[in-house]
């Protein structure tokens, strides 16, 4: 489902900042080589990725779901000096092409890779975040959210991407669509819960925003 005219999404990039070279690199590198390019986030929405880390500042960045990398490359962009990004993701094939982007990238010693099941691995870590970016499995993300939730500081954003689940949020969930599912109440839920202000935004697949009270 496509949400904006395409010429009009043209517009908006051009009128957008320019995706810094190493990651229109590895946009083309992913596209090229990886399966299930259309999860990467792309040049727009890594520029507000980008923009909304910068203006957070934030100390402790903690990502579910690596990807290739380019996500948490424009998150890292926003880390203050010394600042740490965690990432986490199940996928073990794709560490090496996700080091060699990060080892060309002035955020080399600032990003710490987690392989495995990020259930078990989030309770593990004994940091508490300032910014917080979820873009794993859809039928995890309240579990996501409950157990990142304690771990926030005051004012601490959590972002959720895929929200509007291609516009399927608004269909009738077929049997045994388990993700669709999951997405909506994973939105009702972060919309009721009392200890974060939430916001949804309609970018790219839905992109929500939770201020940590």
């Amino acid at each position: 489902m496509e949400f904006i005219n395409a010429k009009l999404e043209e517009y908006v990039v051009h009128h957008s900042e320019d995706e810094p070279e190493l990651l229109r690199e590895l946009n083309k590198e992913t596209w090229q080589k990886i399966l299930a390019p259309r999860m990467l986030s792309g040049h727009y929405q890594g520029r507000i990725l980008s923009m909304l880390s910068k203006m957070i500042n934030p100390k402790s960045i903690l990502e579910i779901g690596t990807y290739t990398g380019y996500s948490a490359l424009c998150l890292a962009e926003g880390l203050a000096e010394n600042g740490i990004l965690h990432t986490i993701d199940k996928n073990e094939e794709l560490a090496d092409f996700q080091q060699f982007f990060f080892d060309k990238s002035p955020y080399r010693n600032q990003i710490v890779k987690h392989i495995g099941n990020a259930l078990e691995i989030i309770p593990s870590l004994e940091e508490k975040f300032d910014l917080v970016f979820i873009d794993a499995d859809k039928g995890n993300y309240s579990n996501y959210f409950d157990l990142v939730i304690d771990k926030m500081n005051p004012g601490g954003i959590i972002l959720s991407d895929n929200v509007l689940w291609s516009g399927k949020v608004l269909e009738k969930v077929e049997e045994n669509d388990v993700d669709t599912e999951q997405i909506i109440l994973f939105n009702k839920k972060v919309k009721e819960d009392t200890r974060v202000e939430t916001i949804l935004l309609p970018i790219r697949d839905g992109l929500s925003l939770c201020r940590v009270k």
